[in-house]
């Protein structure tokens, strides 16, 4: 048991080690909601609108802007990505399967969605530990809907708060921004 608890904390170790080295979002890696490899680096030169969602939250109906956005700004080069998490309320509780059944039948999403990752804590991803040390604040994420902008170079634009519609002002002139 003592081996194993080593293991792990190396782990951690050297995960937070990597995340803290890399120079782009473009250096990460996600699972798709399907299980499959997903390297960041396949979205170089695109605009990235990350966002840990949940189903049952309150802020969910944000999907319906989620979508909206990736509709009228995915050909001009956005892809946004939605991250489930179930950290905040336990408001994420189902399989793979379940999210991407909601997620298709309730909001129509066509956008890339992961599997379920931690985005605080230990057992925290990686890419959510980077995302964070680029802000000014360099704090946990708050709830469900946290936003990233993270511009065609995979760094990261501006940050925003779960509160905050995907269609605000001043997340579409981030985008906009980062979209020239």
């Amino acid at each position: 048991m003592k081996f194993l608890q080593v293991l792990a904390l190396s782990l951690l170790t050297v995960s937070g080690s990597i995340a803290m080295a890399a120079e782009n979002a473009h250096e990460f890696s996600l699972k798709s909601i399907d299980g499959e490899d997903v390297s960041l680096s396949k979205y170089k030169g695109k605009v990235l609108l990350i966002v840990n969602v949940a189903s049952r939250c309150g802020l969910t109906p944000q999907y319906e802007q989620l979508q909206a956005m990736h509709e009228k700004y995915g050909k001009d080069g956005l892809v946004v990505i939605g991250v489930p998490c179930n950290q905040f309320g336990a408001q994420e509780p189902g399989s793979a399967e379940q999210i991407k059944e909601f997620c298709s039948s309730k909001y129509s999403v066509t956008f890339p969605m992961m599997s379920k990752v931690e985005v605080n804590g230990k057992g925290q991803d990686p890419l959510y530990s980077w995302l964070k040390g680029q802000t000014e604040t360099k704090t946990d994420i708050s709830w469900n809907f946290e936003k990233f902008v993270v511009g065609k170079d995979g760094k990261v634009v501006a940050r925003f708060a779960p509160r905050t519609r995907p269609d605000a002002d001043e997340v579409v002139t981030a985008i906009q921004g980062a979209l020239k």
